[in-house]
């Protein structure tokens, strides 16, 4: 299985992954894969982009030096237990302790991903890893200052007024902010679409430029190419088109993100590698979109094998939830955890602990 080449590695993962997130999901019901369980994987997602993308699945420097699978395992159970943290701090600082989460704490969380994608990928780190020498404290004090912007971006847009009444609101938590809870979470989601867009074009155009590389002029460039272009599909969608947000987010914004995730990080960028931008970028978009849909379209005809038979649309859109929750709360992390903590091990044992040797220096 060693000798697996890409595509084909990230297919087999892909499929192998996808089925094992089904299997877990299917371990609890709806009420608990909805509520206490994607609101812990939530939280421990921001951490995981910290020990992928800041630290490169190489830090601390003893995680780096093991061998698959140990490092992998090292680094879930690093993401795990910080992730318990962020679950008890969120549900008692921010929650009111209400159990299971209300859904305030739920979108806040939703954001505080959305907002270490931000962080992570778009500005690099910066300033964090540039004021800190030591990786592993700039990665520690980037998530705390995540989830410090988050709250306060939190209490500024999302407002629940269209809640009250229902028995899931809770007012004390509702900050009564500028925008409609609803359109505030899809405006997050959808607005870091464009940052797996560029992604998929290899940073082209903007790589066609040195002084745009350099941080943070290429995060506030790409922050803005993504307000834009993110803004500009909601305001499409949404408000020209008057698709209902949940709908929207289901049938656009997130499988198009779950297609890129399979594009660039399981095939590895590897199945237009022949093509120059800007074509390779236009078939990894169309490819990512196709894939995206049909993998969404697979997941929600399963939810009823899964989970069981859930209510579509408003008020609580139950099928909705657990699609999203689905593909982003589960699969998505459970995807990224193979393909950088443990290197597609042991579908691709050869090329990890050739990394690994690389790392100790032997």
């Amino acid at each position: 299985m060693s000798g697996i080449k890409q595509p084909t590695l990230g297919i087999v993962a892909s499929i192998l992954i996808m089925a094992l997130s089904l299997v877990f999901i299917s371990l609890f019901s709806f009420q608990q894969f909805s509520g206490w369980v994607a609101f812990y994987l939530l939280c421990l997602i921001p951490m995981e982009l910290v020990a992928s993308v800041t630290w490169g699945s190489a830090e601390p420097g003893f995680v780096g030096r093991a061998s698959q699978p140990l490092r992998g395992i090292l680094l879930m159970l690093l993401c795990g237990v910080v992730g318990v943290g962020v679950t008890y701090l969120h549900w008692v600082f921010a929650g009111a302790s209400v159990s299971p989460p209300a859904p305030m704490l739920s979108m806040t969380i939703i954001a505080s991903v959305v907002i270490m994608f931000w962080m992570s990928i778009m500005f690099g780190g910066w300033p964090f890893t540039t004021l800190i020498p030591n990786k592993v404290a700039a990665g520690f004090v980037m998530l705390v200052v995540c989830y410090l912007i988050n709250y306060g971006l939190f209490r500024v847009f999302f407002n629940y007024d269209f809640m009250q009444g229902a028995p899931v609101y809770v007012a004390s938590l509702d900050p009564h902010g500028l925008f409609n809870a609803w359109d505030a979470v899809v405006f997050y989601v959808t607005a870091i679409a464009p940052l797996f867009l560029v992604a998929l074009f290899d940073m082209w155009p903007l790589s066609k430029s040195p002084s745009l590389m350099k941080q943070p002029v290429l995060g506030i460039v790409w922050t803005i190419i993504a307000l834009v272009i993110g803004g500009g599909a909601f305001y499409i969608g949404v408000v020209a088109m008057h698709m209902d947000p949940m709908k929207f987010l289901l049938s656009v914004t997130i499988p198009f993100i779950f297609g890129t995730i399979i594009m660039l990080n399981m095939l590895q960028n590897s199945v237009f590698a022949k093509f120059q931008q800007p074509l390779k970028g236009v078939l990894n978009l169309i490819a990512s979109i196709v894939v995206g849909e049909v993998l969404a379209a697979i997941f929600s005809a399963l939810a009823p094998v899964v989970t069981g038979n859930l209510k579509e649309g408003p008020p609580a859109y139950d099928h909705e939830i657990w699609l999203a929750s689905a593909l982003l709360s589960v699969t998505f992390p459970f995807l990224v955890a193979y393909a950088d903590f443990f290197q597609m091990w042991p579908l691709q044992r050869a090329k990890a602990e050739k990394a690994v040797e690389t790392a100790a220096g032997r």
